[in-house]
């Protein structure tokens, strides 16, 4: 399994606004799709940034594979945060690293330079309630001497596959900065050091005191609100208003269609860092393995049989838990030893138990783990099975062994029974048992694979 290299340590979504649990300093984007036949920009500031990119770059050979990466769908969910973006970029190979690229923040003089061009304007106003980051605004900070987009010197790029200048995957992940700015200019705002709502309350604070000016009466955020009076004067709708008249309004669309996978996690080692008793790795997994059973959930919800095959998954022990998240995409390195070390097992039978979950989940590994001994009337059911199976196959029937199991003659392959009456095949490797293939009702059918050399 491929790991993540470290750079230097710095769903669609988006973290909490600055009055939630998070403030509004982070937020996160997930991964694209691969974009075969078409650009990374549609909008101005996607073309803007992407000229600030080319301009940064001391090499054209890095842009034009970071490009394909990011075409290719390489880059990972986004985070985005004052004066930092960070990815993680997959190579060709499957090997991926982790990216960051800084941009210099404004200082304090230039955001007030900033704030007093928005207000100057009130088409910049109320392009900034309808969530819109008009051009002209960024002109007319521009030449009020607050830059908004990044010049030269301004991106720094860090990689862990020690490029010191823009390498394929700091250029990749530009590239995808490019798409996001083309959905949410604001991001633009965040990176050069601050979020949304931050930006909003001191707009609406310097709009009251420029109306305050002129009328003694006037409160906080009268401006603003003049603006969205206006705007409701044109034919806007209370959400209150429009939820009453649900049942005359045309119908939803559709809802969209299920993605290929579940989204992927930001990276989350970051230079903030963690308590003593918080290991990111282990978080990192704890959310691909959230995401994966989310997926298997919403697939199972949006079948045509739905009201039957709804995912139902059994409340499992810490030791079953631990081989679940083990097998989560990505599972790697310190996390694995801690899963092992946290559940009882040695790194090897944690590999071995990860094998058995993946061809039958919680069933197959109990197979790999428990010994039972069946009753008598199970055992003669077993036996007689076995013996229906073998009576065309040239060869002894497999042994009886204690536990539900029986092994064939040839002593490198085993048959297991579980409590439904399915058998498992499992092959001897290196002195152990290990898993070799998905059950079956017939024990000659799940261990015909076996015999015949497959997995």
């Amino acid at each position: 399994m491929s790991g993540v290299t470290g750079g230097s340590h710095a769903c669609e979504g988006k973290a909490g606004g600055l009055d939630g649990p998070y403030g509004d300093e982070e937020s996160t984007f997930a991964a694209e799709p691969p974009a075969s036949g078409r650009g990374f920009a549609d909008t101005w500031w996607g073309h803007a940034w992407l000229k600030a990119l080319e301009d940064n770059a001391l090499e054209g050979e890095p842009l034009r594979k970071g490009r394909a990466r990011a075409r290719a769908g390489a880059v990972g969910a986004v985070s985005v945060r004052p004066g930092r973006i960070t990815a993680v970029v997959r190579d060709r190979d499957g090997g991926a690293h982790r990216t960051d690229v800084l941009v210099q923040e404004l200082p304090d003089a230039e955001w007030e330079r900033f704030l007093e061009a928005a207000v100057a304007r009130a088409g910049h106003v109320a392009a900034l309630l309808d969530r819109d980051l008009p051009p002209h605004l960024v002109e007319d900070a521009a030449a009020a001497g607050a830059e908004l987009l990044p010049g030269i010197g301004d991106l720094e790029p860090r990689c862990g596959c020690g490029a010191w200048d823009h390498c394929p995957h700091s250029a990749a992940l530009c590239y995808q900065v490019a798409r996001i700015l083309d959905r949410d200019p604001f991001v633009l705002l965040l990176l050069r050091g601050r979020g949304e709502r931050r930006v909003m309350r001191e707009l609406n604070a310097r709009a009251a005191a420029a109306a305050g000016a002129g009328s003694p009466e006037a409160g906080p955020g009268e401006a603003l609100g003049a603006v969205r009076d206006e705007r409701a004067a044109l034919g806007a709708v209370r959400a209150d208003e429009a939820f009453a008249a649900r049942d005359i309004l045309p119908a939803l669309p559709d809802p969209p269609p299920l993605p290929t996978g579940p989204g992927e996690s930001p990276p989350l080692d970051t230079e903030a860092g963690a308590g003593a008793d918080v290991d990111p790795a282990t978080l990192e997994l704890s959310a691909a393995a959230a995401a994966s059973l989310a997926h298997r959930m919403l697939a199972a919800a949006l079948a045509p049989d739905a009201g039957s095959s709804l995912l139902e998954e059994s409340e499992l022990t810490v030791r079953q838990d631990a081989v679940r998240l083990a097998a989560a995409p990505g599972a790697s390195g310190r996390a694995l030893v801690r899963l092992a070390a946290g559940s009882g097992r040695t790194v090897l039978e944690l590999e071995d138990a990860v094998r058995a979950w993946r061809l039958g989940g919680a069933a197959a590994l109990e197979a790999l783990e428990e010994a039972w001994e069946p009753d008598p009337v199970a055992d003669a059911r077993a036996r007689a099975v076995l013996a229906a199976a073998w009576a065309d196959r040239d060869g002894p029937a497999p042994r009886a062994e204690a536990g539900g199991r029986w092994t064939v003659m040839d002593g490198g392959t085993q048959l297991r029974l579980d409590r439904r009456g399915r058998w498992w095949p499992f092959r001897r490797e290196a002195g152990r048992w290990v898993p070799a293939g998905p059950s079956d009702e017939d024990p000659a059918a799940a261990l015909a694979e076996v015999l015949e050399g497959g997995a």
